[in-house]
């Protein structure tokens, strides 16, 4: 079995995405040591964002240079260990209500059509439906079921929705929030992120 780790916040031993990813990573390959775990740190190891020569460079009739085939070379790798994987854990950080750019240009690699979604004559087909997705999640303010901040809550329900899109429709989503409003709430917020996480099943 094969596992994907991904990290995207920018905050290094800070983060507290970082902090409860590690934790998933630990308790799924303790309850499973036969596990084979693939880590990438989109911070460190930054993926390019999506560009219209990269979109154009994969018909068969562009010229390519260097530097494009380079590129086909990195969204052709950063796929592969997608689908490749079984388990893909992603320690998911809210920047200004959404995802980190880090983490866009990752989604941006895996969205791809007759890969991990095709259209039909029905509409559109998730083709990774067969992976199981953990989410990470980290949230300063209070964004969950009836807060008043929850309709600008956009990283969460964005990554529901591509991951829907592509297939994999019930992530677990592991969520500490309030991170922001004092020393007491974090800590709180963060032991019960990592009470879930114990209980996490291979």
């Amino acid at each position: 079995m094969k596992l994907l780790h991904l990290d995207s916040s920018i905050l290094g031993d800070h983060s507290v995405s970082r902090a409860l990813s590690k934790a998933a990573v630990e308790r799924l390959t303790t309850e499973n040591p036969a596990i084979e775990v693939t880590y990438h740190d989109l911070v460190a190891e930054p993926i390019a964002h999506l560009t219209g020569r990269y979109l154009a460079g994969q018909s068969d009739n562009v010229q390519h240079d260097q530097a494009l085939q380079e590129d086909l070379a990195l969204g052709g790798k950063v796929l592969e260990a997608f689908l490749a994987a079984d388990i893909v854990v992603i320690g998911v950080a809210l920047y200004n209500f959404g995802i980190s750019s880090q983490l866009k240009s990752w989604v941006d690699r895996i969205c791809v059509a007759g890969k991990t979604f095709r259209y039909t004559e029905t509409g559109p087909e998730g083709l990774a439906g067969d992976k199981r997705v953990i989410l990470t999640v980290a949230r300063g303010g209070l964004y969950g079921p009836g807060m008043p901040s929850q309709p600008f809550e956009h990283a969460e329900t964005y990554l529901r929705s591509v991951l829907a899109f592509i297939g994999i429709s019930n992530p677990d989503v592991i969520v500490a929030e309030g991170l922001a409003l004092g020393a007491e709430p974090r800590e709180a917020a963060a032991k019960a992120a990592l009470e879930t996480i114990a209980t996490l099943k291979a």
